[in-house]
């Protein structure tokens, strides 16, 4: 072959070869007689004699041919190819004979497509995937717009601005506050209102897309080709709620307030709705949380901290109360040594080292330097106050899966409790051996599968804080072993509507920290020092914040940062 010649395949001798072992199987010569046997049934013509050929029936020969000795090679002599015996006939002594024939065959092969087919299986299967939700027949789009009209026709050349979204919020049938999401949705932060045209034309499309209240509010907050929310999303949503709601009106002119409440506020909604941990709410998620009737409560509720689940402001200042006494140098991230310090080095530090490891940090960026943000902390303090929530399970299943294949296998379990044994021993303690631990775990949690333990397993126990507590928190170990487990079965199994553990530790926490607080308030002389109007005002709601060492005021709404807050020098002094 020449230099540089690039070897090319031949199309043709491909399809031929295939062409040849197709025809070579058995399956086919099969094939060929059946449609030999149908060709010759309707009318057994004989050709005539000037065809050369004796009359009577067609040769059979040609069909047998195959069966015995395989595809004739090209030009050997014998019978001919079993193809309708027309094809071999001189056109111009029997023209009539080929024609009835190819009319005969090609009448039944027509005849065989116009049977009828069995009707489809999907036909039979109604629609059942919805992820916009269930449209709904009993929707009035045209009547729907025609209020919305009417409310705008109340306002200054037909714009809305932000103090109006509320009415307009009740024309949309959407509780009120829906109205910073209506707003913004509708691009309302460019110029600060919204034309009835634009705002009519964004709310027919979501009409006509979105059929229940979670894909609605996806869509309103979500941003430009997303179908799921961030973080960030939520930002103006709860702005909105700080600077409107009655039970949050004290923080209107402490505005450094602001960012730590919100993000505060985001990190509990994804803790309790984003249930795959991906960092993106979809309506699905959404829609099987009870998120959205918070925000319809947030009307009826004056007092924002009877809104226990995500809202309360008392449960935003314990949080936020337990991080500022760890983070002595008050940059907001804390090192593994500031963790530590949490409720009197109460946690083992090989369950420090796994929380600052990544294991439950979601990738976000969170871990800098060895040190993680008051995000994160949101999420470990409500689950270390609360483990028998599914989060709160999932959150300490992913510290003690080392090597993270879905188990807890008896060296992990054993990897943890040596620190508990060894503590022990410090306190002069004897400790339980680890094989009777592990007796009286597995009785507690019954795994499925023998000598391992899976998260499924963990959330069927109904005493999954007592399995997690054995294993790497002394105190409350220590407190479960002065209880009975009947007495621990017997407040899992009390009736009625219960505060959770977490609702429960937020309201002591913050009654002894207000009782703290109010225990400095008089000065040695005897008289209270002045207080300006903020401070007095988060004075009256019992909130020691203002008291406190504090920053500078965040970037406005558009900047704010979820996990990283910068401070000045000046910051770092108490006021």
């Amino acid at each position: 072959m020449p230099p540089g010649k690039v070897l090319q395949p031949v199309l043709k001798m491909k399809v031929d070869e295939l062409f040849l072992y197709w025809l070579s199987e058995a399956s086919t010569q099969r094939m060929l007689q059946d449609c030999l046997r149908r060709i010759k049934a309707p009318g057994r013509d004989q050709p005539t004699a000037g065809d050369g050929e004796q009359p009577g029936a067609w040769p059979t020969a040609p069909l047998a041919a195959p069966r015995s000795s395989g595809l004739e090679p090209p030009g050997t002599p014998g019978p001919g190819p079993a193809l309708p015996v027309g094809a071999a006939s001189s056109p111009r002594n029997a023209p009539h004979a080929r024609g009835t024939r190819r009319s005969a065959g090609t009448k039944v092969v027509q005849t065989r497509k116009e049977e009828p087919l069995p009707p489809a299986t999907s036909q039979s299967i109604p629609t059942f995937y919805f992820p916009r939700g269930r449209p709904q027949d009993s929707v009035n789009v045209d009547a729907v717009i025609s209020k919305i009209e009417s409310t705008f026709a109340r306002f200054p050349h037909e714009r809305a601005t932000m103090d109006d979204m509320g009415l307009v919020a009740k024309a949309c049938g959407c509780p009120l506050y829906w109205k910073g999401p209506l707003f913004y949705g509708a691009g309302g932060e460019r110029t600060g209102s919204v034309s009835v045209h634009k705002f009519v034309a964004m709310w027919r499309k979501i009409l006509q897309n979105c059929h229940d209240d979670a894909a609605k509010f996806v869509h309103l907050l979500m941003s430009p080709g997303c179908n799921y929310l961030v973080q960030e999303d939520f930002v103006p949503f709860l702005q909105d709620v700080v600077n409107t709601h009655p039970g949050l009106s004290f923080l209107k002119e402490a505005s450094e307030f602001h960012s730590r409440y919100i993000t505060t506020v985001i990190q509990r909604i994804f803790y309790a709705v984003n249930r795959s941990w991906s960092g993106r709410i979809t309506c699905a998620e959404l829609r099987r949380s009870s998120f959205l009737q918070n925000v319809a409560l947030l009307e009826e509720e004056a007092d924002i901290n009877q809104l226990t689940e995500f809202f309360s402001y008392e449960h935003f200042y314990v949080i936020y109360c337990k991080f500022w006494e760890l983070d002595t140098d008050h940059d907001l991230l804390i090192d593994a040594d500031d963790l530590a310090r949490h409720n009197d080095h109460a946690i083992s530090t090989k369950m420090i080292d796994r929380i600052f490891s990544g294991a439950v940090t979601q990738g976000r960026k969170v871990q800098k330097e060895g040190k993680i943000s008051y995000a994160d902390f949101v999420w470990f303090l409500i689950s270390e106050e609360d483990k028998k929530t599914p989060t709160s399970i999932e959150y300490w299943f992913r510290c003690m899966d080392l090597d993270g294949d879905g188990a807890l296998s008896m060296f992990e379990l054993e990897y943890f409790y040596e620190e508990q044994c060894r503590r022990l021993d410090s306190m002069a303690i004897e400790a339980l051996p680890f094989q009777d631990c592990l007796c009286q775990m597995l009785d507690l949690v019954k795994p499925r599968t023998e000598g391992k333990i899976t998260l499924q397993d963990l959330k069927r126990c109904e005493l999954a804080n007592v399995v997690f507590d054995t294993f790497f928190n002394i105190e409350k170990y220590l407190d479960h072993e002065q209880k009975q487990q009947i007495s621990l079965r017997r407040d899992g199994d009390s009736g009625g509507p219960e505060l959770s553990d977490w609702e429960k530790y937020a309201a002591e926490e913050y009654d002894i920290l207000v009782a703290e607080e109010t225990a400095g308030e008089p000065w040695e002389d005897g008289f209270e020092a002045e207080l300006s109007p903020v401070e007095q005002k988060l004075s009256a709601l019992r909130s020691p914040l203002a008291q406190r060492p504090f920053f500078e005021a965040p970037s406005p709404l558009g900047a704010v940062d979820l996990y990283e807050y910068t401070c000045g020098d000046e910051d770092l002094e108490p006021l």
